[in-house]
């Protein structure tokens, strides 16, 4: 029987008012609540995504490019991974896996993304147990979520560790790749066949052993193949295999990706044919990046078809990003990185989804490199402080398919407190998010470095900004820390939005001709259940600052929705 995550994200909503004269009368007592509904069948209507949807027998888990976006469904429903990845070695046993399970849906979790360690699902050549993975999957659906299984193979942060002993002690027949002097690496060469082949059959294995265990249940939704596929330390292998392929021509395939106009190194001449690599784009690190990654991509690529034959789950890679002004070599390189999405697409044409794992503090600036109209945005690891609640509601604004702070199973609940109040807020707007079309929903981050941004949604232009700038803000806004502040907006209409976050502060101003002044004519706070709108209570005075803007106070983690009105 199919399962859904603790709130249920994956089940179809009707938004409707109630009919009757028990309708009638939550009308008269609140005249706001219809027009609320209406905007949202309204928005579920354009988007053109069913808010009911029948239970049928449904393919499995996929991801369905359509209404200028991409979404994953799951028994055949948009679903919305409101995820959390654990630790390394927290599914090293059954047991392990029940204690790091147990209290995430008290922290607002669906699913959860499990390591699945080589090493030990083929300890000896040829004897597969995946006995880890089956109790990792039943302890899931016991705790009502969902799964992301991470194939912890040929590569885990750009190393082989995870690789079976009888792969590492054999070095002649899985060869490494080796520095420039020689010497032999921590990390398997992507130029041996033999490797990516003893990689792709185990594969397989899993995908087929998940088919026969899940392809029911939908339990697990997706599979990262591979982690952090990357080269540490050099821009490429320089093995004597690598380094023939490096001087061969560039493969044809690549060079009908490239887009046109590529530029291409002072001085580098135009060959005519099949250049090499070095006569496309010149000599250097930077070069030897683009190669490695062409091979790297290759090598998954082989992966993931094996895998996909026995089970076709939407599949994706995950990268370590780049720090700020360093050469190839100098950070993990060739990964699947923005600056290599062209040579990785061509590449890994199997691959679903290229995806960031984000640690660094700039946030939004990785979301908006990584989702791309041919790449949907999923983040599968980012860092799991503070930041992690208004992270994730900005992901999910800016329509990812879903967020997963890292090492969610040592958050203790009261420090995780946070993200399940962001996590329960995204899962009641879950069917609006999933069904809302390109343009009509946002996500904002401000904090002291960038306490402001700017968003034109339906006919207005809204500014936000972050809590402790407005004077009467608690702490003192000159001499505090300020925690980051963040949330979502839904345009429901022209002039009626929904408003989610934490610490922030929103005004308008018209964008479209007429009387060019914007005023609230209300603003209620509330909650959505089952599809309807519920108003807490109507905020004016104090609360809105005599009508001047809209105010998700920091520690609130609240919902707003606001209709808007012109006057001159």
């Amino acid at each position: 029987m199919p399962i859904h995550g603790g709130d249920d994200t994956s089940i179809g909503v009707e938004i409707r008012p109630r009919e009757g004269a028990a309708g009638r009368r939550a009308a008269a007592a609140n005249p706001g609540a219809l027009a609320c509904i209406a905007g949202l069948i309204l928005l579920a209507s354009s988007a053109r995504v069913a808010a009911e949807v029948k239970p049928t027998r449904q393919a499995g888990p996929r991801l369905v490019a359509a209404d200028g976006r991409t979404r994953l469904e799951v028994n055949g429903r948009p679903f919305l991974i409101l995820g959390g990845e654990l630790a390394n070695s927290s599914a090293a046993s059954p047991a392990a896996v029940k204690a790091a399970l147990h209290h995430l849906p008290q922290l607002g979790l669906n699913t959860v993304l499990v390591p699945v360690y080589w090493e030990l699902v083929e300890p000896q050549e040829g004897k597969l147990d995946f006995g880890l993975v089956g109790a990792a999957i039943a302890e899931a659906r016991r705790s009502r979520l969902h799964v992301v299984l991470l194939w912890f193979g040929s590569w885990k942060n750009g190393m082989s560790s995870y690789v079976p002993a009888w792969i590492k002690r054999d070095q002649k027949r899985f060869p490494r790749a080796e520095t420039a002097d020689g010497h032999g690496v921590e990390s398997l060469s992507a130029f041996s066949e033999a490797n990516r082949d003893a990689d792709a059959r185990t594969f397989a294995a899993l995908l087929r052993y998940v088919r026969t265990v899940d392809g029911r249940a939908q339990t697990v939704v997706m599979v990262q193949v591979e982690n952090e596929v990357a080269s540490i330390g050099q821009a490429a292998d320089h093995s004597a295999a690598a380094q023939a392929a490096l001087h061969g021509p560039v493969p044809p395939e690549l060079l009908r990706a490239l887009p046109a106009g590529t530029p291409l190194p002072a001085g580098t001449p135009r060959a005519v044919g099949r250049p090499t690599w070095e006569e496309l784009f010149g000599k250097g690190p930077a070069t030897e990046e683009r190669f490695a990654a062409w091979h790297y991509a290759r090598y998954v690529d082989a992966v993931a078809r094996a895998g996909r034959a026995e089970y076709p789950l939407p599949l994706f890679v995950n990268a370590a990003l780049n720090g700020p002004g360093l050469a190839p070599g100098k950070y993990p390189s060739a990964g699947p990185l923005p600056h290599l999405f062209e040579i990785w697409k061509a590449g890994a044409p199997t691959i679903d989804l290229l995806a960031p794992d984000i640690y660094f503090p700039d946030f939004a600036a990785w979301c908006q490199r990584f989702r791309r109209g041919d790449n949907p945005l999923f983040v599968p690891e980012a860092r799991n402080g503070e930041e992690a609640a208004v992270n994730a509601l900005y992901a999910v604004g800016q329509q990812a398919i879903g967020v997963s702070p890292f090492a969610i199973d040592e958050i203790a609940p009261a420090a995780g407190a946070p993200l399940g109040r962001a996590y329960r807020l995204l899962a009641e707007l879950a069917p609006l998010l999933l069904a809302a079309g390109p343009g009509r929903t946002a996500g904002v981050l401000v904090d002291k470095d960038a306490p402001g941004t700017e968003l034109s949604m339906g006919g207005f232009k809204l500014t936000v900004r972050h809590d402790y700038t407005f004077p009467w803000s608690s702490p003192a806004r000159n001499d505090a820390v300020w925690s980051r502040g963040g949330g979502l907006v839904i345009a429901l209409g022209d002039d009626e939005y929904l408003v989610a976050g934490n610490g922030i502060i929103v005004t308008f101003e018209p964008a479209t001709p007429g009387d060019p002044v914007a005023g609230l004519e209300r603003v209620d706070e509330g909650r959505i259940e089952h599809g309807h709108f519920v108003v807490t209570r109507r905020l004016n005075g104090d609360e809105t600052h005599q009508g001047r803007q809209v105010r998700l106070p920091m520690g609130t983690f609240d919902l707003q929705r606001v209709k808007l009105y012109r006057y001159r």
